[in-house]
């Protein structure tokens, strides 16, 4: 009986003890996911708290005067007058109509500081599109320079306004705008249409957005018929032997790879062998696919093994030959978990930076790409071009474009669950 009694003892200490631990590691498990959650919650709002403001932007409204004497433009249809159009005089002289107490040269250079270079083109867009406003005089909202934006921008804040390289003369301006209600912000239209800029007002991010799509368009166009192939070839038609298994060593080696080991595979082959051009979409994809085929021959293999046997073997038994088993039957089924890894792998393309900086997509590139053989960079570089700029407008723009990045991330992401969840097939 006693020996009875220490054994259940013995057993129910035992219990206790495994219990305990158990209950020990469900909160560790609990604890580390609430502290993941709580760090990821930290970094969304501080990249929103530094990025929303780039959303919008800040506008003065002037009385412009499209006076043919200072613009010296007489016909608006004559291209080569047009194109010497002294239109920044004409936003000199309405800023000096608008604030005639600023008389001295340093006065009226301070003052024209307050507007951008950009508002030259937007009068010329507004005259060329309506030539009749020649000799006339509308009110236009036109951009503020980036310096007197972070100045508006942060009037509110409770840490008091950051006045940076704005004096005491600016701030009065400002306020006198402020008090007329001639500032105001409003939608920054051009971040989301202008490719990159040295003026931080002027700076946007389609030149980076269509740069990243032509990018991704050759890789995808690339990796996946090519990655698919290999997995195809791996799974059904290549013997056990020491060749194939070395080669799916290397491929699982492959994924383990860090990026920039690519970029200098790109910087070797492509651009010295090959002698392609460098900072273009198609030397990009190029890089981006040998980076993400072994992702999608994994995951492509691991769908092609998810099939069943009696798939193959009920095709051979019609007579199908092996060739059709695996491309009438096998693929089609495998095919919604490629799609899956296909899109997981243009996702950690679409967020990669190494290997193209390594192969000169770092370059500054002001025009917008028209296709795959045109100068380019992408998102990621656009963020790390804007991240080591010392103006303090461009803080709000790196932000911003981290902001769409992890948009796009995260479609991407949630597309390939959805896609995952509405074609699987449970056998």
């Amino acid at each position: 009986m006693n020996s009875r009694k220490n054994i259940s003892e013995h057993v129910k200490a035992g219990l206790k003890g495994r219990y305990r631990r158990e209950r020990l590691f469900r909160f560790l498990g609990i604890f580390s996911i609430a502290f993941s959650l709580a760090c990821l919650l930290a970094l969304f709002t501080d990249i929103i708290a530094k990025g929303h403001g780039a959303f919008q932007q800040t506008y003065v409204r002037l009385a412009v005067n499209y006076d043919p004497e200072v613009l010296e433009l007489y016909n608006v249809r004559d291209e080569q007058q047009f194109a010497l159009a002294n239109f920044d005089g004409v936003v000199k002289k309405a800023l000096q109509e608008r604030f005639p107490e600023a008389s001295g040269r340093s006065d009226k250079r301070e003052l024209n500081r307050i507007i951008s270079s950009n508002a030259i083109y937007t009068l010329a867009d507004r005259l060329r599109a309506d030539p009749a406003l020649l000799g006339k005089t509308e009110q236009v909202w036109v951009l503020v320079d980036d310096d007197i934006d972070t100045y508006y921008k942060s009037l509110g804040d409770s840490e008091g306004a950051f006045t940076g390289r704005t004096s005491d003369r600016v701030q009065g301006w400002i306020q006198s705008l402020v008090d007329s209600g001639d500032i105001q912000l409003q939608l920054n239209r051009e971040f989301f249409t202008r490719g990159d800029s040295r003026e931080p007002e002027q700076a946007g991010i389609w030149g980076a957005v269509k740069g990243s799509f032509f990018t991704l368009l050759v890789t995808l166009a690339l990796s996946f018929p090519i990655g698919v192939s290999a997995a195809l070839y791996l799974e059904e038609f290549a013997p056990k032997n020491k060749w194939t298994d070395l080669i799916e060593v290397n491929i699982n080696n492959l994924a383990a790879v860090p990026s920039i080991i690519f970029g200098l595979l790109g910087l070797a082959i492509f651009i010295n062998f090959f002698e392609i051009p460098r900072s273009i979409p198609l030397l990009g994809g190029l890089v981006l696919t040998l980076m993400t085929l072994p992702t999608i021959i994994i995951s492509s293999r691991a769908a092609i093994k998810a099939v069943p046997p009696s798939i193959r073997e009920a095709a051979r038994g019609i007579g199908a030959s092996p060739m059709q088993v695996a491309l009438h039957h096998v693929l089609p089924l495998a095919m919604p978990g490629m799609l899956t890894g296909a899109i997981i792998g243009m996702a950690q393309a679409l967020g990669e930076t190494a290997p193209l900086l390594m192969i000169g997509m770092v370059a500054f590139i002001v025009d917008t790409p028209g296709g795959v053989t045109d100068p380019a960079t992408v998102l990621p570089v656009q963020i790390f071009l804007w991240a080591d700029s010392p103006e303090r407008a461009f803080v709000e723009k790196t932000s911003a474009a981290i902001m769409v990045l992890l948009a796009f991330l995260i479609i991407m992401n949630t597309l390939a669950v959805w896609l995952r969840k509405r074609l699987e097939r449970r056998w």
